[in-house]
């Protein structure tokens, strides 16, 4: 083996030798730790292997892995390549680049030999041809832009290493196993949570297996070489409240793949059997009358009234450009016509974030509507929500998993299905109304008005009309109702299984 430069003596040369064939040793003498039981098997899979991925809960120390294992490359190989990314360059500017100057600054050979920056680490000797790099890839970009970016590291000795890849585009993976294409020695190593039933550290662990070695990290307390770093009571108490197959305990305690993507809303199966879901009468009659209006706040919004009653909800009403007082008109009749047979809408839910709601709600309270303002971004009712649209979206997608049934309206697949959210020091955040507009390339006005019918929790149609001094529910009216012959019909009735909605407020 070729020394590192400037590594001239007998000593040096067998230390390298040594820590090239048990980087756990490297650890403890380099950096005066003992690795974990899992990252003793992580290192010596390194070691051994050419494909690494470590799959795993949240915290355990995953990171400081991927650093021992860059640097035991840079140190252990000649004139090595290397290349470094993650999920986004905030986060491999937060974690992973820092992660190798912390270590580096533990051991007085890397000191003496490397030099770390803010874009490289490089031997001080020869920095042109033995480093590893930082790198980044757009995230909004196609696969080829992607793989453009990452391309371009070739030598005899190279590796990667992918940080954070749980949520990552495959096509980042294409591009770094193209080194195997010219090397004489290639690896590529990657970590990250089991967040999503996609992209590339999914497959490492299901279609690609075979040629993964696959380093499972958990925090669960009955595996013997559980992360220490995980709170065993912490551990304890999250699998006794919610269960094994949770999906949160799942991902962060026990570092295993949930059903689903964990950040997805909704999948497109839950929203095509909410389309095609079966209700009867007396499964949404009794339960309050509820809109939702999404008022348009730029020239291709679309302003959206969302008619929702229990466990169903009928085609709304889709306005473009119109005034604030024209919406409110259209909300008074469509509520007037719906509460016409002895029925009544109790709760109108107007967006006013941002204020472009105020001349609808102020004509409706006028008018001596039940009105209630939604702001987006007001603290939410919930704690577990970081805010009043997080909280309403979350609510509602709950009640279409649990069996609400939805108008069939094609273009709301996507507005339901796209939106992700993510769960940051225990509180659920939705992502933001601008960032799922720039994915769909245009605004999710339909699930938006949708969603605001769940801005305070359903109740009984009755509970409300005692609370305003009467005694009896006023529920008598059938959206079902056929005009042919007063009988309401059950959903599905209608042709192919489609729900038929007699109630169209679209008509009016």
């Amino acid at each position: 083996m070729s020394t590192v430069l400037s590594r001239e003596d007998t000593a040096a040369q067998k230390m390298l030798l040594t820590w090239k064939a048990d980087p756990i040793r490297m650890v403890r003498e380099a950096f005066h730790v003992e690795p974990d039981a899992w990252q003793q098997d992580a290192l010596m899979a390194y070691a051994a292997h050419q494909r690494v991925a470590m799959k795993a809960c949240k915290g355990p120390g995953k990171t400081a892995v991927l650093a021992w294992m860059g640097l035991n490359f840079l140190a252990c190989y000649t004139y090595p390549k290397i290349g470094a990314t993650s999920i986004t360059e905030d986060n491999i500017d937060n974690n992973l680049w820092p992660e190798f100057d912390k270590w580096m600054r533990e051991s007085a050979f890397f000191m003496r030999t490397f030099r770390w920056t803010k874009t490289r680490i490089f031997n001080i000797a020869n920095p042109e041809n033995w480093f590893i790099g930082k790198r980044t890839w757009p995230k909004k970009a196609n696969a080829e832009e992607q793989a453009n970016t990452l391309a371009g590291l070739h030598a005899d000795n190279v590796m990667w290493i992918g940080d954070e890849t749980g949520g990552m585009p495959q096509a980042v993976m294409v591009a770094m196993e193209q080194i195997f294409s010219s090397c004489v020695v290639g690896k590529v190593v990657q970590s990250g949570n089991p967040t999503h039933t996609t992209g590339p550290l999914y497959r490492a662990c299901t279609i690609d297996r075979d040629i993964w070695q696959v380093i499972q990290i958990s925090g669960d307390p009955d595996n013997p070489k559980r992360s220490p770093r995980i709170s065993i009571e912490h551990a304890r108490q999250q699998i006794k409240s919610y269960g094994r197959d949770n999906p949160w305990v799942m991902v962060n305690i026990l570092g295993e793949f949930p059903p689903s993507s964990l950040n997805t809303l909704l999948g497109v199966e839950d929203v095509e059997r909410a389309m095609n879901r079966h209700l009867t009468e007396s499964q949404y009659s009794h339960m309050q009358k509820r809109i939702g209006v999404d008022v348009a706040r730029f020239g291709d919004d679309r302003t959206v009234i969302f008619p929702r009653q229990g466990l169903a909800s009928f085609r709304p009403i889709i306005m473009r450009g119109a005034r604030t007082t024209e919406i409110a008109a259209r909300v008074a009749h469509a509520s007037n016509r719906w509460g016409a047979r002895g029925g009544q809408v109790e709760q109108i839910f107007v967006d006013d974030t941002g204020h472009w709601g105020h001349g609808v709600i102020d004509n409706l309270i006028t008018a001596g509507y039940p009105v209630i303002p939604v702001v987006y971004h007001a603290k939410a009712i919930d704690p577990r929500y970081n805010n009043r649209r997080t909280e309403m979206w979350l609510r509602g997608a709950d009640a279409i998993k649990a069996g609400a049934a939805l108008p069939l309206i094609p273009e709301m697949v996507a507005e339901l299905t796209e939106p992700t959210y993510t769960f940051v020091n225990g509180v659920f955040m939705l992502e933001s109304k601008d960032q799922i507009k720039e994915r769909l390339q245009f605004s999710p006005d339909l699930a938006d008005a949708y969603f605001e019918t769940y801005s305070l929790e359903d109740m009984p149609g009755e509970m409300l009309q005692r609370v305003r001094g009467q005694t009896k529910a006023r529920t008598e009216f059938d959206p079902y109702r056929s005009a042919a012959d007063g009988r309401g019909p059950e959903i599905g009735d209608g042709e192919n299984g489609r729900a038929l909605i007699d109630f169209d407020p679209n008509r009016l």
